[in-house]
């Protein structure tokens, strides 16, 4: 089993493609103002956004983006005007992270992870 794409619902799909734009995200559907699809830069994901007309106050959405250059890239992001929540930090679980919201408050982290994404020393083998 693959994962294909995670959607988002968003109370302005236009805004929402701005700034997943400037993020790094290729367009690839473009069905606005109801609907766009994203491409990740690397890997087979993809990242959708669909208009609501009202965002759920319970969603508890996480969207985590790895990047194996996550401080020069939130310097990047921040030249473009994109608010980060926290800095890059180092995390005990193996991670580096930055956190930001998206403009209809969806949680993003930003993260590099390399082999501890998949391969921590605590991984259960089974």
């Amino acid at each position: 089993m693959d994962l294909n794409q995670i959607s988002i619902a968003s109370l302005n799909v236009e805004k929402g493609t701005a700034f997943y734009k400037i993020l790094g995200l290729h367009l690839i559907v473009d069905a606005s103002p109801n609907y766009v699809r994203f491409e990740c830069p690397n890997g087979n994901s993809t990242f959708s956004i669909h208009k609501v007309d009202e965002l759920s106050k319970e969603s508890g959405i996480t969207i985590y983006f790895e990047n194996d250059n996550l401080d020069e890239l939130v310097k990047q992001l921040k030249a473009k005007g994109i608010e980060f929540t926290s800095e890059p930090e180092d995390k005990m679980w193996l991670w580096r992270e930055a956190h930001l919201n998206d403009l209809d408050g969806n949680h993003i982290i930003l993260y590099k992870a390399g082999k501890n994404r998949k391969n921590p020393p605590w991984r259960v083998n089974s």
